[in-house]
């Protein structure tokens, strides 16, 4: 097949998020903080997928086991992602395309419908963690049977219904409160836990041991292997376009800038909410031999061990926000990359319910016959459908951002494609290595 014009092998025929692209205005004449925080938004919606209830448990059990020695870790994952977000947010102004979208006009038919059945399975496999995380908070808040809870996250089809009515600016609202709620949280709950600082800066500081311990090793690698969320990658492309910037080489000049910045700042609360995860089970637990390996030991605990009644209360209240925001974007990411990679269009609503649906049941299921166990089981396999998919999103991106014929002046330099398929290799490695381990041990790296 020969390339037309752009380097796209077909042109590209529809918009993405059409009902929310360009809907958002921004100022004419105005200053540089007036046409930021008209640009500010998409970042928020992002750093979600950073913050989900999938990583809680894993971060808790870092910091429990090994102190602080991990917040390393935690800092080179999320330089790695705002680099990722960038090429994302990029290829979305630039091209005026979504990764669905670029992948499908530069592959061709057949194989967008493969990938786009990946990216379904990526998205159900978010959804299910949300599903599970939130099941897990209204089950520590009010007692509420997990079963029954996982039958009550059904329910937010109608909240989203009713958001998405509402316009694309109250959305990434919501978004930023309960973001904004979960840092509050957890800014407290370091304060109360008193950690040693010099401590807490030097763990930011890579040691040796992190590569020698082999325990230590795979929560690091677990860490690693789930930043970067797949869906992350397609949201990202698509919702920057939901901003009234001129179609042009200078209008997408000044979009990428406050979008650089957008993410960066959101992506940076994403790592001071998950070091203060870390912060918090090492202040908490470490070398006290508790058994703090799932969410809700952490939760039962905490309160005993700080001191504080209204700590464990705080948690499950931080762990509900994170599940009902992760929610909400992987509604958005589920509808981008259905037009994008098949156009097909169907009611957000219908799309919600089944994707929720196909998540809910199997947990359901599993919940009823194995309980909480059963449960942690289905989010770790969960990780491991993330983690296969991922490559899939990341190289496409890597590529397209880097071709001068499909991005022109704004292609990737020789220093940032060495950095992207750094990365990339990186990502690809500790993936592959941490679904041999998982498949071949039965266990999680925790």
């Amino acid at each position: 097949m020969k390339e037309k014009a752009g380097g796209w092998l077909q042109k590209s025929t529809n918009i993405s998020l059409e009902e929310a692209n360009s809907t958002v205005r921004i100022p004419k004449g105005a200053g540089f903080w007036r046409k930021f925080l008209a640009f500010a938004g998409p970042g928020s919606l992002v750093a979600v997928g950073y913050v989900d209830p999938g990583n809680w448990a894993t971060s808790i059990a870092g910091g429990a086991r090994y102190g602080y020695l991990l917040l390393s870790i935690i800092l080179i994952a999320n330089l790695m992602a705002m680099f990722l977000q960038s090429l994302s947010a990029k290829l979305g102004i630039v091209t005026e395309r979504d990764l669905a979208q670029a992948t499908r006009d530069a592959t061709g038919k057949k194989l967008s419908v493969f990938l786009w059945i990946l990216t379904e399975l990526a998205i159900i496999a978010t959804d299910l963690a949300e599903v599970i995380g939130s099941a897990i908070a209204l089950s520590l808040l009010f007692g509420i049977p997990l079963v029954a809870g996982i039958a009550i996250t059904t329910l937010d089809v109608l909240l989203l219904l009713l958001l998405q009515r509402k316009g694309f600016r109250i959305i990434e609202s919501i978004i930023i409160v309960l973001m904004t709620t979960i840092f509050v949280v957890f800014a407290f709950e370091v304060f109360i836990s008193k950690p040693a600082v010099a401590d807490v800066f030097k763990g930011y500081v890579p040691h040796a041991e992190i590569v020698t311990d082999p325990g230590m090793l795979f929560i690091a690698l677990g860490i690693l292997g789930a930043t970067v969320m797949p869906h992350n990658l397609y949201l990202h492309s698509s919702i920057v376009q939901t901003r009234q910037y001129k179609r042009t080489d200078s209008g997408k000049k000044e979009a990428l800038k406050f979008s650089y910045l957008d993410s960066t700042l959101s992506l940076t609360a994403a790592f001071l909410i998950n070091s203060a995860i870390l912060i918090l089970g090492a202040a908490a637990f470490y070398g006290t031999n508790l058994n703090v390996s799932e969410i809700e030991a952490a939760y039962k605990l905490l309160s005993p061990t700080l001191g504080v009644g209204i700590a464990s209360t705080l948690f499950a209240v931080a762990l509900l926000a994170s599940g009902q925001n992760s929610t909400i974007t992987g509604t958005l990411t589920g509808q981008i990359v259905m037009e994008g990679f098949v156009k097909l269009r169907i009611s957000p609503w219908l799309r919600r319910l089944i994707t929720r649906l196909i998540a809910v049941i199997p947990a359901l299921v599993v919940t009823w016959i194995a309980g909480s166990k059963g449960t942690g089981e289905l989010l770790l396999w969960s990780q491991v459908v993330l983690s296969l998919q991922l490559p899939f999103a990341v190289v496409p991106l890597v590529l397209f951002t880097s071709s001068k014929k499909k991005m022109g002046q704004f292609a990737n330099k020789i220093p940032a494609q060495i950095i992207a398929w750094l990365i990339t290799a990186v990502i690809i490695m500790l993936n592959i290595f941490l679904v041999a381990y998982i498949v071949v041990t039965g266990h999680d790296i925790g």
